[in-house]
């Protein structure tokens, strides 16, 4: 595997190891159950440093100095031992795997939580859910072939995964190149806001990230290089565009028509995997007047690298979380700014955001075996429910839910809210305007290194929270009828999230438009497949984000597990499709709705893009994870009518 670390042998002496642990910057909770795992010794797992599950968020897992130095000790023993006598070179029992978790997560681990960790941990990069099963040995005779359209993050991982059974498979891709949203989001200041050592394939672990939180170039050097590594590429079709997909009642297939260099061709296939994303459509705010600005527009998903803002007076309309990544580039430039606000982000301090590795870290990622696996589980494990439980309403909570929902959740707002005052306690007329008046979680939180507060402060920059009347030929005016003329308008208003798979056109059984089924609001079942278009899968589908546990790789794959299972199952069986009933299917949703209800995103009234039109939260998983990946994990024939 070319992500696997390339581990360079311990060459330091005993004193330059002890510097290295005694840095801040040296992660230390995963070394322990790293030197256990390598060396195949328990006694690493100090029963009196076992982390403690409630400091999971706390640097060093919330040890104390004295702890701290206890784990250097013991650190130290174990890297001199690899030094001198290198890593055991048998492989552990399920068993020791088991207590080695236990301990590194501070949890009584059990059944299904063993496995789904194992498959994060993915030590040496094992790719523990890859496809167990090939087309040549089920159903060698069938011609069967899958189109994917995208090729995203989701969509080369689900193209692999087809590919590693032996199924026919080929990607249709609108643009020339891999990417997704991480090609077509070029603003300044974009990068990943979920640390990039979880966002990233779980058998695909690459160690050496330049940063913690990695920009756009580097994520799609990284899915590039991923798809070269899958082999991948060379089934994509690039510059295709679909543009409808029509199932066939009699044939039982689907036909694609796409749009290419060469015009308009068509692609029929047994199963189609939507990857479209979501975060690629720009979502233009209705104000009156907007066509009428005579000066250059742009949105955030359609950056033009060539409009010069030097010297310009620019206005921004949005601080959402794309707005606030490229502002502070914006402002390095404008002669004026002006940021037109409706409603302000939470933000979540991360003093890491825009750092790089430090080289000690770097070192125990390069020079330890495993480590790399370890960091990444301790990452994944204090984000598995991270703040979730914070989020849940509490019935019995006293407050306004536009405050908060729960004495959780009143305790994380009375801190990110202390984080606002530290950053503005020299400017109280700013203070008052970044202060959310909504429960924190009902909109996606903001990750901010102190940059936001520096941007706000500045002289040249004025942070307008006044409604905005309408746009005009020199500017935006808002309802004090004050005018703000600008030369540019930039917009950073987000994407159309909510309006699933558009402006594509599908038609499914007895020839129903999935849109008009829809009515704006999407549903489906598992987020995978709606009633009555069989053989149709969604990665990224309906109720598949996640707020704040985790990154959204982690669905992609159980999504990518579960869509193959369901080919393996048309297979095995010979029959030609399966349509999810649609009982099962509304009992999913009123489950999901009712899940919803009871988060701070679903009881909130703000105005946020997990809702759909009419309201209803159609983005959001408002369960655990450890749930998605059970009901992922094998397919329920009950739930599937046939089609042969």
């Amino acid at each position: 595997m070319a992500f696997t670390p390339r581990i360079q042998p311990i060459t330091e002496t005993d004193e330059e190891l002890a510097a290295i642990l005694a840095d801040p910057a040296a992660e230390l909770p995963p070394i322990l159950p790293t030197l256990a795992s390598v060396l195949g010794d328990q006694s690493f797992l100090d029963p009196e440093l076992r982390p403690d599950p409630n400091a999971f968020m706390e640097e060093q897992g919330g040890w104390t100095a004295e702890q701290q130095d206890r784990c250097r000790e013991l650190a130290l023993e174990g890297l001199k031992r690899l030094r001198d006598n290198g890593k055991i070179d048998r492989k552990l029992s399920d068993e020791e795997r088991h207590d080695i978790m236990c301990w590194a997560t501070g949890a009584d681990l059990e059944g299904p939580y063993v496995s789904m960790l194992s498959e994060e941990l993915a030590p040496g990069n094992a790719d523990l859910r890859a496809t167990q099963w090939a087309k040549q040995e089920v159903a060698p005779d069938r011609d069967f072939t899958v189109a994917v359209i995208g090729a995203g993050m989701s969509g080369i991982l689900a193209a692999y995964r087809f590919k590693q059974a032996g199924v026919n498979v080929v990607i249709l891709e609108k643009n020339d190149t891999i990417g997704g949203t991480w090609f077509e989001n070029t603003y300044p200041g974009c990068r990943v806001d979920v640390s990039n050592h979880v966002y990233c394939y779980s058998f695909m672990q690459k160690h050496d990230w330049p940063q913690f939180h990695s920009s756009q170039d580097v994520l799609l050097k990284y899915f590039n290089d991923c798809a070269d590594e899958f082999g991948v590429r060379d089934l994509i079709q690039f510059q295709t565009e679909v543009t409808s997909v029509v199932w066939d009642d009699v044939a039982h297939t689907w036909t694609l028509e796409t749009v290419t260099p060469e015009g308009e061709q068509r692609v029929t296939v047994n199963a189609v995997v939507s990857a479209v994303g979501q975060l690629n459509r720009p979502s233009y705010p209705d104000i009156p007047g907007r066509d009428s600005f005579a000066g250059e527009t742009m949105h955030s998903a359609a950056w033009d690298h060539d409009l010069d803002l030097d010297g310009k007076r620019v206005a921004v309309i949005g601080t959402g979380c794309s707005a606030v990544q490229f502002i502070p580039h914006v402002a390095e430039r404008a002669s004026e700014l002006t940021i037109f606000q409706r409603t302000p982000p939470w933000l979540m301090p991360r003093p890491q955001y825009q750092q790089e590795l430090p080289p000690n870290l770097m070192w125990l990622f390069t020079h330890v075996p495993e480590y790399n696996n370890w960091f990444r589980l301790r990452l994944f494990w204090r984000s598995h429910e991270g703040l979730l439980p914070n989020l849940e309403v509490d019935p019995d909570w006293p407050e306004d839910p536009e405050r908060s929902v729960s004495a959780g959740s009143e305790e994380l707002r009375q801190l990110l809210t202390g984080y606002l005052q530290l950053e503005f306690a020299d400017r109280p007329d700013l203070l008052e305007k970044v202060i959310p008046q909504y429960t924190m979680g009902a909109k996606r939180f903001v990750v901010d290194d102190g940059t936001w507060a520096k941007t706000l402060k500045r002289d040249d920059v004025e942070l307008c929270t006044t409604g905005i009347k309408e746009i005009t030929p020199t500017g935006v005016t808002t309802v004090d009828g004050v005018s703000h003329d600008v030369d540019v308008i930039v917009y950073g208003t987000g994407f159309k999230a909510s309006e699933f798979l558009t402006p594509m056109k599908v038609v499914g059984r007895g020839g129903q438009d999935l849109h008009d089924v829809w009515d704006g609001d999407a549903r489906a079942y598992l987020g995978i497949t709606s009633p009555g278009f069989p053989n149709f899968f969604y990665m990224y589908g309906p109720n598949t984000n996640i707020v704040i546990n985790g990154s959204i790789i982690y669905f992609s794959e159980c999504e990518a597990h579960y869509i193959t299972q369901m080919v393996r199952y048309l297979l095995d069986n010979n029959i030609d499709a399966l349509d999810v009933k649609a009982d099962v299917h509304d009992r999913y949703n009123d489950w999901i709705d009712e899940g919803n209800k009871k988060m701070a995103w679903g009881v909130s009234k703000v105005s946020s893009w997990y809702k759909s039109k009419g309201g209803r939260v159609a983005q959001n998983w408002p369960y655990s994870l450890i749930e998605y990946w059970e009901q992922t994990r094998e397919v329920n024939a009950d739930d599937y009518e046939v089609i042969s």
